[in-house]
């Protein structure tokens, strides 16, 4: 096994054994780094330089029995999560590049932790796209097959998971935008519930959480990321919660399984037999799965799509013509949409955020969990902006993600088999309010009794 598919608990027990260095590690990281971010342009504000000299101080503070908790592990940020000293384009070359004046809150955890920083990942214009394509960075692509997109809009941050340069990334989420990449490459992606990562600033719906290989190293990395920050005002208290603790019987466990979300897409073949496989061996393990009727509704996602559109327009508007003219075109013109939508279809789609939040509770009351596909479709072209690359119809593929961000419940997605052209599925995993800890034990639970796993081959 190459150093650079090792996980984060297993780097830190190798640097607690002495038996290896965060130096040689960052070595091989920034090696895996040098020969595939060419094809994969996964990076912005990549430090070789910055990360070398983090990994010696690392080696140092392991010497003298000084680490931290995420000492000498390789990590990136998305772009969106200021870094003091770095701009912040959001993915669109309309923003001016000015220096971030200070580190976000989940920047200055990983650091403090001791993590080693390899530099920012990509992100499509504003966060919009479930996927790579951004005026801004060159259009990040799947290790899986280069081809295809690996969504989005944590797209930098799920290509470099897969591909292994490093083991912990931190993304961002307020559709799917963390666990639909994380779906389409392979990997264990987490939304936690609303507030739990502070993030600034603060918007609803909005979270920050990990992309990573396995459920072990999401759960490290929140117990990090989830500590407090004063500057999100809408976070939650700060919680004592036992992140390690992945250990959970299933038997007897009452699991919800939604195969229609009642809107957008429908769900292919492949993914619909991958999904009804996990639910399967959930029974075998001594759960009982119950169906979950559908509970999404036009009104609701197209409503969503107004509000989103509003707010987007009042930010494009505001920039100079020569600035609005750099925006991706696909993104110009679905915010176009929202200087035509009136104030009382604004407020009615903005009302929508609480009856998404009603609707996905209630679905979910009777169940400790819920599963589903995290996405209905495969990874499309890596050219494409979203699964129907139509700005007409820019939401019809997160109509089983976005209900978590409304309801603020936490939700996982993982691989949980592939498509006949070899593509990954996500199965997606909701819990209750604040349940944080008891989605990861579950998809533990699942990384125990899944098939044999795959590897993008990069």
């Amino acid at each position: 096994m190459e150093l650079t598919d090792l996980t984060a608990t297993e780097l830190l027990a190798a640097y607690h054994a002495g038996t290896l260095s965060p130096v040689e590690v960052t070595e091989a990281v920034l090696t895996r780094i040098d020969a595939l971010e060419p094809s994969l342009h996964a990076l912005y504000a990549h430090d070789p330089s910055q990360a070398r000299d983090a990994a010696k101080a690392s080696e140092q503070r392991w010497l003298a029995g000084e680490a931290g908790p995420l000492d000498g592990v390789p990590l990136t940020l998305k772009e969106n999560i200021a870094t003091k000293g770095t701009p912040v384009p959001l993915g669109t070359a309309a923003t001016e590049l000015v220096p971030a004046p200070a580190d976000a809150p989940a920047a200055a955890r990983v650091r403090e932790a001791g993590a080693v920083l390899l530099g920012k990942t990509t992100m499509p214009d504003y966060g919009m796209l479930t996927s790579g394509l951004s005026s801004f960075h060159p259009a990040s692509r799947n290790p899986w097959d280069r081809s295809r997109t690996p969504g989005g809009s944590s797209a930098g941050a799920a290509a470099a998971a897969a591909a292994g340069y490093g083991p912990l990334h931190v993304g961002t989420d307020i559709g799917g935008s963390i666990r639909l990449p994380a779906g389409w490459c392979g990997l264990v992606g987490l939304k936690p519930s609303f507030g739990r990562v502070p993030v600034h600033p603060p918007f609803p719906g909005r979270v920050a959480g990990p992309l990573t290989r396995t459920v072990a190293d999401a759960a490290l990395l929140m117990g990090v990321v989830s500590a407090p920050d004063s500057r999100d005002h809408l976070s939650l208290p700060s919680a004592e919660i036992a992140w390690s603790q992945l250990e959970l019987d299933v038997t007897g466990l009452r699991l919800g399984l939604q195969l229609d979300a009642g809107v957008g897409l429908p769900v292919e073949d492949d993914v619909r037999a991958a999904v009804l496989d996990a639910a399967r061996r959930f029974e075998a393990a001594g759960a009982i799965v119950e169906p979950v009727e559908p509970f999404l509704t036009r009104e609701m996602l197209d409503g969503l799509d107004d509000f989103w559109r509003v707010r987007a327009w009042c930010d494009i508007s505001a920039l100079p013509p020569e600035r609005q003219a750099l925006v991706l075109p696909y993104i110009a013109a679905w915010a176009q949409g929202g200087g035509e939508v009136s104030g009382v279809a604004a407020y009615r789609g903005f009302a929508q955020m609480d009856a998404i939040s009603v609707a996905a509770l209630r679905a979910g009351e009777p169940y400790d969990f819920v599963l589903s596909p995290t996405c209905p479709v495969s990874a499309p072209p890596a050219e494409w902006a979203s699964p129907t690359n139509d700005p007409d119809r820019p939401f019809e593929h997160i109509a089983f993600t976005v209900p978590y961000n409304m309801s603020g419940q936490p939700a996982v997605s993982l691989n949980c088999g592939y498509t006949s052209g070899g593509q990954p599925v996500g199965l997606q995993i909701a819990g209750r309010r604040f349940d944080d800890l008891g989605v990861l034990q579950l998809a533990a639970a699942f990384e125990g009794i899944r098939g044999p796993q795959r590897s993008p081959g990069v």
